[in-house]
């Protein structure tokens, strides 16, 4: 007697390639950029107290990213589609509470649920999840009906051959920098901030005697007047920089704290600036090449700089190790991760506008920086 088979309703069916877009695109955009995934997973770890696993970020961040990848597949094209629906519905079972507990005591400010390619609040997030998981439910009770014509074994040889391509795609990635960049440092970006003159300092002064605060548009309140400066204090200060257009968050400092931002990110002519967030874990094979580049832009007069988040006393150590003859400045590691992921990672901007970005496996050399400068 044969077996009946019940026929996927068109709901089922919508649900199904819902979820598997939504799987197979949030992956995509995280395997583009699986280190700052990575960032985002050591961002979970230390919020839930497990630093013990940081030095498997990466890992993790691979693993996550192809498993979602494999099962919105799989779900796409109903390939193993009843062990999908199971996966796909515990995967958000997982995430959903996750993401509540976010938005709740905002643990981490940002999930990176879509990379950096589409940005979404806590609450959103979890507002998110919840219409997937409702999805994820009502495909999962009528699973039965997603039978594919396909031989188990074909299916299974099918998932295998897709997932490790994508985990090929992850790991190239990581070797270079990201296919496509979502962030601020783009190629082609400019970023000179405007209207550096609308940004405004507020003062906050208390009344010694009466605990009265006021708040003071700086320079103007009375402090000059002696008398008046013996009868208040001042409490606070903010800026309001709601009329500055600010391409980035980057500040950069020399060792004495002068802030030096404008004057190198916004170098007129040609600026070449090498990142490395921290030394200690910097390629070693790179930074030589980084002094070699040094070598050849200096003998043309053409700027190149460092920018990293390691104490002088790291960049003495390795001053000598990298031939780092080079001017070297700080900033905060966060910002220097979000410009390149690379470390170290080279920039070549002009008057301001991101001209080119090298992961350290594809420094150029000398000569092939001369040619692409005439060009």
């Amino acid at each position: 007697m044969l077996k009946k088979t019940v026929k996927e309703s068109p709901l089922v069916f919508i649900f199904r390639i819902i979820l598997g877009l939504v799987f197979i695109f949030s992956s995509t955009v995280k395997g583009i950029d699986p280190l700052g995934t990575a960032y985002r997973v050591e961002d979970y770890l230390i919020a839930y107290g497990m630093d013990w696993l940081l030095d498997w970020a990466l890992l993790l961040s691979i693993i996550l990213i192809s498993v979602e990848f494999l099962l919105g597949f799989a779900i796409l094209f109903k390939l193993k589609a009843r062990l999908a629906a199971l996966g796909i519905l515990l995967i958000m079972a997982f995430f959903t509470v996750v993401t509540w507990f976010d938005a709740q005591y905002n643990l981490v400010p940002d999930c990176g649920c879509f990379g950096d390619a589409v940005k979404l609040s806590n609450w959103e997030t979890f507002s998110k999840n919840v219409v997937l998981i409702l999805l994820a439910f009502l495909v999962f009770i009528r699973r039965k009906t997603m039978a594919s014509a396909l031989p188990q074994w074909l299916q299974s040889a099918v998932l295998v051959f897709a997932v490790s391509l994508f985990t090929w795609f992850n790991f190239y990635n990581f070797q270079h920098l990201p296919l496509m960049d979502f962030r601020d440092w783009k190629v082609g970006n400019n970023m000179k901030s405007n209207g550096e003159g609308k940004s405004k300092t507020y003062v906050t002064y208390r009344n010694i005697e009466t605990g009265e605060e006021k708040e003071y548009l700086s320079p103007n309140y009375p402090w000059n007047d002696s008398l008046w400066m013996a009868e208040w204090k001042f409490v606070n200060q903010r800026l309001d920089e709601s009329g500055l257009d600010k391409k980035h968050d980057l500040y950069i400092e020399d060792n004495e704290g002068h802030d030096l931002t404008k004057a190198i990110i916004e170098h007129e002519g040609n600026q070449f600036l090498l990142v490395s967030y921290d030394l200690d874990f910097a390629n070693g094979e790179g930074m030589i090449k980084a002094a070699n580049l040094f070598s050849t832009l200096d003998d043309q007069g053409i700027a190149f700089d460092m920018v990293s988040a390691s104490d002088e006393s790291l960049i003495n150590k390795y001053s000598e190790v990298y031939q780092m003859e080079y001017p070297v400045y700080f900033a905060d590691d966060i910002d220097l991760k979000a410009m390149i992921r690379s470390n170290p990672g080279l920039l070549w901007l002009r008057d301001g506008v991101v001209i080119q970005k090298w992961h350290y496996n594809d420094f150029p050399t000398g000569e092939e920086l001369k040619d692409l400068m005439k060009n």
